[in-house]
């Protein structure tokens, strides 16, 4: 079982952003940025490579709710999403999950 399941099913505690149905988020514990937000299916899927044609509506709905906390948290200057996939793009926990961060200036490529 990993943290993020851990948290979903209430085994750690935290405190949500937000909370619906399909999905989590609240705020990463090791921030790179001053808002740094994670938002997380809560079904366990374990890299964005393992996702299939029938998660197609979940994935969309992970996006539209970083986008929905986006606005919420005041990143109307804006922000960058990101999903690691894999050892090689530093996937520390392997239960998808979309990095929400905002609040300072991002340079270009990124890495």
């Amino acid at each position: 079982m990993t943290i993020f399941a851990k948290i979903i099913s209430g085994e750690i505690s935290t405190d949500f952003v937000y909370e619906d149905d399909q999905c989590v988020a609240f705020k990463d514990q090791n921030p790179q940025a001053p808002t740094h937000i994670l938002v997380v299916p809560r079904e366990p899927i374990p890299t964005l490579g393992d996702a299939v044609e029938t998660h197609g509506s979940l994935l969309g709905h992970l996006m539209l709710v970083a986008t929905k906390i986006a606005k919420e948290q005041n990143l109307e200057s804006g922000f960058r999403v990101v999903v690691n996939n894999g050892p090689d793009a530093c996937q520390s926990v392997y239960h998808l999950h979309i990095h929400l961060m905002g609040g300072r200036g991002f340079s270009w490529p990124p890495g």
